[in-house]
Protein backbone atom coordinates (compact mmCIF):
# COMPACT_ATOMS: atom_id res chain seq x y z
CA UNK A 1 0.00 0.00 0.00
CA UNK A 2 1.36 3.25 -1.25
CA UNK A 3 1.94 6.27 1.77
CA UNK A 4 -0.71 8.56 2.07
CA UNK A 5 0.15 11.97 1.94
CA UNK A 6 -2.99 13.18 3.51
CA UNK A 7 -6.59 13.34 2.65
CA UNK A 8 -8.58 15.66 -0.06
CA UNK A 9 -11.74 16.90 1.39
CA UNK A 10 -14.35 17.39 -2.01
CA UNK A 11 -17.56 19.34 -1.78
CA UNK A 12 -19.34 18.98 -4.57
CA UNK A 13 -22.09 21.82 -4.49
CA UNK A 14 -24.20 22.20 -7.12
CA UNK A 15 -23.94 22.24 -11.07
CA UNK A 16 -24.35 25.45 -13.02
CA UNK A 17 -26.17 25.38 -16.52
CA UNK A 18 -25.26 21.97 -17.82
CA UNK A 19 -25.52 20.95 -20.85
CA UNK A 20 -29.09 18.74 -21.01
CA UNK A 21 -28.37 15.14 -22.59
CA UNK A 22 -31.98 14.45 -23.52
CA UNK A 23 -35.38 15.93 -24.42
CA UNK A 24 -36.52 15.74 -21.04
CA UNK A 25 -33.66 16.79 -19.23
CA UNK A 26 -30.71 15.69 -17.10
CA UNK A 27 -30.41 13.70 -14.44
CA UNK A 28 -26.57 14.80 -13.35
CA UNK A 29 -24.23 12.99 -11.07
CA UNK A 30 -20.14 13.91 -10.40
CA UNK A 31 -17.33 11.25 -10.43
CA UNK A 32 -14.45 12.74 -8.96
CA UNK A 33 -11.22 9.97 -9.58
CA UNK A 34 -7.76 10.32 -8.36
CA UNK A 35 -5.42 7.51 -9.46
CA UNK A 36 -7.30 4.45 -9.14
CA UNK A 37 -9.73 6.08 -6.46
CA UNK A 38 -13.37 6.97 -7.63
CA UNK A 39 -16.20 8.21 -5.81
CA UNK A 40 -19.50 9.31 -7.15
CA UNK A 41 -22.19 12.29 -5.76
CA UNK A 42 -26.08 11.27 -5.78
CA UNK A 43 -27.60 11.83 -9.10
CA UNK A 44 -30.30 14.82 -9.38
CA UNK A 45 -33.42 13.70 -10.91
CA UNK A 46 -34.23 16.22 -14.25
CA UNK A 47 -32.25 19.13 -13.57
CA UNK A 48 -29.25 21.15 -15.37
CA UNK A 49 -28.82 23.07 -12.24
CA UNK A 50 -28.81 20.93 -9.69
CA UNK A 51 -27.64 21.10 -5.87
CA UNK A 52 -26.11 18.25 -5.00
CA UNK A 53 -24.17 19.37 -1.75
CA UNK A 54 -22.23 16.30 -1.81
CA UNK A 55 -19.01 15.81 0.29
CA UNK A 56 -16.14 12.75 -1.09
CA UNK A 57 -12.82 12.12 0.13
CA UNK A 58 -9.76 10.79 -1.78
CA UNK A 59 -6.58 9.71 -0.08
CA UNK A 60 -3.67 11.42 -1.58
CA UNK A 61 -0.96 9.29 -2.75
CA UNK A 62 0.57 11.14 -5.16
CA UNK A 63 0.30 14.94 -4.97
CA UNK A 64 1.14 15.32 -8.67
CA UNK A 65 -1.86 13.03 -9.95
CA UNK A 66 -4.24 14.73 -11.64
CA UNK A 67 -7.86 15.08 -9.59
CA UNK A 68 -10.75 15.01 -12.58
CA UNK A 69 -14.26 15.62 -12.26
CA UNK A 70 -16.47 14.03 -14.56
CA UNK A 71 -20.18 15.17 -15.26
CA UNK A 72 -22.63 12.63 -16.13
CA UNK A 73 -26.54 12.38 -17.42
CA UNK A 74 -27.61 8.84 -15.44
CA UNK A 75 -29.64 6.22 -17.26
CA UNK A 76 -31.20 3.40 -16.48
CA UNK A 77 -31.54 1.37 -19.45
CA UNK A 78 -28.01 2.45 -21.88
CA UNK A 79 -24.97 3.76 -20.63
CA UNK A 80 -24.85 7.29 -18.86
CA UNK A 81 -24.03 10.06 -21.35
CA UNK A 82 -20.73 12.86 -20.32
CA UNK A 83 -21.94 16.15 -19.97
CA UNK A 84 -18.18 17.15 -19.72
CA UNK A 85 -15.49 17.27 -17.29
CA UNK A 86 -12.64 19.20 -15.66
CA UNK A 87 -9.25 18.36 -13.42
CA UNK A 88 -9.24 19.99 -10.32
CA UNK A 89 -5.38 21.77 -9.96
CA UNK A 90 -4.68 20.76 -6.59
CA UNK A 91 -1.75 22.21 -6.47
CA UNK A 92 -1.52 25.68 -5.73
CA UNK A 93 -3.47 24.10 -2.34
CA UNK A 94 -0.67 22.17 -1.66
CA UNK A 95 1.77 24.20 -1.82
CA UNK A 96 0.43 26.82 0.64
CA UNK A 97 -0.54 23.89 3.10
CA UNK A 98 3.04 23.13 3.37
CA UNK A 99 3.76 26.31 4.70
CA UNK A 100 2.02 25.61 7.51
CA UNK A 101 -1.19 28.55 7.88
CA UNK A 102 -3.55 26.73 10.45
CA UNK A 103 -3.69 29.15 13.17
CA UNK A 104 -4.41 32.32 11.15
CA UNK A 105 -8.16 33.62 11.80
CA UNK A 106 -11.11 32.58 9.88
CA UNK A 107 -11.46 34.44 6.47
CA UNK A 108 -7.55 35.23 6.24
CA UNK A 109 -6.86 35.23 2.22
CA UNK A 110 -3.65 33.16 1.69
CA UNK A 111 -3.30 33.20 -1.90
CA UNK A 112 -5.27 33.80 -5.27
CA UNK A 113 -5.57 31.26 -7.72
CA UNK A 114 -6.59 33.14 -11.30
CA UNK A 115 -8.01 31.07 -14.33
CA UNK A 116 -5.62 30.06 -16.90
CA UNK A 117 -4.98 27.54 -20.01
CA UNK A 118 -3.07 25.39 -17.17
CA UNK A 119 -6.61 25.28 -14.57
CA UNK A 120 -10.29 24.93 -15.46
CA UNK A 121 -10.88 27.64 -13.13
CA UNK A 122 -13.93 30.16 -14.96
CA UNK A 123 -12.98 32.61 -11.64
CA UNK A 124 -10.30 33.47 -9.68
CA UNK A 125 -10.47 31.46 -6.65
CA UNK A 126 -9.01 32.50 -3.24
CA UNK A 127 -7.58 30.10 -0.51
CA UNK A 128 -8.58 30.99 3.18
CA UNK A 129 -8.41 29.63 6.63
CA UNK A 130 -11.49 28.67 8.17
CA UNK A 131 -11.79 26.51 11.58
CA UNK A 132 -8.37 26.59 11.79
CA UNK A 133 -8.25 24.42 8.08
CA UNK A 134 -7.72 25.81 4.76
CA UNK A 135 -10.27 25.80 2.24
CA UNK A 136 -10.60 26.80 -1.50
CA UNK A 137 -13.67 27.24 -2.52
CA UNK A 138 -13.70 27.18 -6.89
CA UNK A 139 -16.42 27.13 -9.73
CA UNK A 140 -14.97 24.52 -12.56
CA UNK A 141 -15.91 25.58 -16.21
CA UNK A 142 -16.56 21.77 -18.20
CA UNK A 143 -14.50 20.72 -20.68
CA UNK A 144 -15.41 19.54 -24.30
CA UNK A 145 -19.18 21.13 -23.97
CA UNK A 146 -20.63 23.85 -25.37
CA UNK A 147 -22.07 24.75 -21.53
CA UNK A 148 -21.94 24.28 -17.86
CA UNK A 149 -19.76 24.47 -14.81
CA UNK A 150 -19.81 22.73 -11.43
CA UNK A 151 -19.07 24.86 -7.98
CA UNK A 152 -16.98 22.79 -5.41
CA UNK A 153 -14.85 23.46 -2.40
CA UNK A 154 -11.85 21.43 -1.26
CA UNK A 155 -10.14 21.08 2.09
CA UNK A 156 -7.00 19.16 3.12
Amino acid sequence: MEDVVGLLRIRVRRGINLVSRESSGSDPFVVTTMGPEKVKTRGVENNCNPEWNDEVTLAITDPNEPVILEVYDEDTFTSHDKMGDAEIDIKPFLEVQKMGFQQLSDGTEIKRVKPSGNNCLSQESRIISSNGKLVQDMILRLRDVETGEVEIQIEF
